[in-house]
């Protein structure tokens, strides 16, 4: 152990000698280690985000999206349905293991206050639409089963979509145009943030869907974008899918083995792509980050070979008075490991300092993992050892009266 202390001591001084060359030396090191620590950190922060926001679009759903419009019917014609509110009612009355269900139809529009103009998303909806998505009513009340049915000229009003047409004050009670036609706010959402796919769920207006059917895209007769169903756990999900599944194929008239027209879908689905997408990019930049390594490495082989050419009369003198060959071979082999460790240190200290500047450029909390400081101290020393081996073996073999000759 003795021996060890010895080297590591005698590798420091040396190292610390020549504080330019360390420097240059360690610096492939310092940013490859650098590259992977902040990957990690990135990569954890982003998957934590992702599932925040696919989790603020509810708890447990599943989304009958329309498909290509190929599916067949049994008497062999194209299917020419789209999503209906009857598909929704057909859902709700066949499947009644289903927490809640709802329709959902969307379109940009100019919104007029009496006091802003903005183009905000204008949703056509039902009674369950915030019990779905998980919105809760900050303000006023939700919309009722009565005023779906009876198409009337109401709305539920996001945070964001509030501030643009009403600034601070409460929206509740005022009314807003759209079009030729008025629609009086009953009721604030809660703030929810932005969806995975980038918008902002805020900036809507929620009415009856058959209201805006009716009143905001005429001749939309009762086709509707999506159905949204929430199961009451994560482990009906499943089977509830394959229920709904049978009942729009019915509802569309399509064999089992037909094409079909719609498509559903479940969280876990957006979770595994977008896991699948991160995973892709994390491996590009992790190898990039190796790449660096790689030459970072090669840097510190190359001036450990030149580091026994310089001091072979040292290495020659200690052999002469006693030195074992593991013992000028571990000197070495702590100098490469020396620098590596330095590198990794250096790329650590710039990895926090970059997490810093992105946290507040992305508005992200990052922090560094534990599993990703291990990680940079383990290449580092893994480096070290793999291109300090051969510069080490290289001097623990040189002769002694050779190297004590060398001038």
């Amino acid at each position: 152990m003795s021996a060890f202390w010895e080297s590591l001591w005698l590798a420091l001084r040396s190292v610390l000698r020549s504080g330019l060359r360390t420097t240059l030396t360690v610096l492939g090191v310092l940013i490859g280690i650098a590259a992977v620590v902040t990957v990690v950190a990135l990569g954890e922060s982003a998957r934590g985000q992702v599932a925040a926001q696919i989790q603020s679009l509810g708890s447990n759903l599943i989304y009958v999206f329309n498909g290509d419009g190929e599916g067949q019917s049994r008497a062999g014609e194209r299917a020419g349905h789209r999503l209906s509110v009857q598909d929704a009612e057909a859902i709700r009355r066949e499947v009644p293991g289903l927490r809640a269900i709802t329709v959902y139809s969307s379109t940009k529009t100019e919104v007029v206050s009496d006091f802003e103009t903005a183009n905000v998303d204008v949703v056509g909806a039902d009674q369950e639409y915030t019990s779905v998505r998980g919105y809760t009513i900050e303000s006023g009340r939700d919309m009722s089963q009565s005023e779906v049915e009876a198409k009337a000229k109401i709305c539920l009003i996001g945070q964001t979509a509030a501030q643009k047409l009403f600034g601070t004050s409460d929206p509740v009670g005022y009314s807003l145009r759209i079009g030729r036609h008025r629609f009086e706010v009953v009721g604030l959402l809660s703030a929810k943030g932005q969806s995975p796919f980038g918008s902002d769920q805020d900036d809507r207006i929620v009415m009856p869907i058959g209201s805006w059917q009716a009143r905001v895209l005429p001749g939309h007769e009762r086709r509707v974008d999506i159905i949204i169903a929430s199961a009451p756990d994560s482990a009906s999900v499943a089977g509830l899918r394959d229920q709904m599944d049978q009942i729009m194929l019915e509802q569309h008239r399509i064999a089992s083995d037909g094409k079909r027209d719609f498509r559903l879908l479940t969280q876990d689905t957006f979770r595994k792509s977008e896991e699948e997408i991160y995973q892709v990019l994390s491996l590009v930049l992790v190898s990039v980050a190796a790449i660096s390594l790689f030459v970072g490495g090669v840097g510190v082989m190359n001036i450990m070979l030149v580091n026994v050419n310089e001091r072979r009369r040292e290495i020659g003198t200690r052999l002469a008075v006693g030195a074992r060959q593991q013992d000028i071979r571990w000197q070495f082999l702590a100098e490469a490991i020396t620098l590596t460790c330095l590198g990794g240190l250096a790329g650590l200290g710039l990895a926090l300092g970059g997490l810093h500047v992105l946290e507040k450029q992305l508005g992200w909390p990052l922090s560094l993992p534990l599993t990703a400081v291990a990680a940079a101290l383990g290449t580092s020393l893994v480096l070290g050892l793999a291109f300090g081996f051969w510069p080490a073996q290289r001097a623990a073999r040189l002769d002694p009266i050779e190297a004590l000759r060398y001038e």
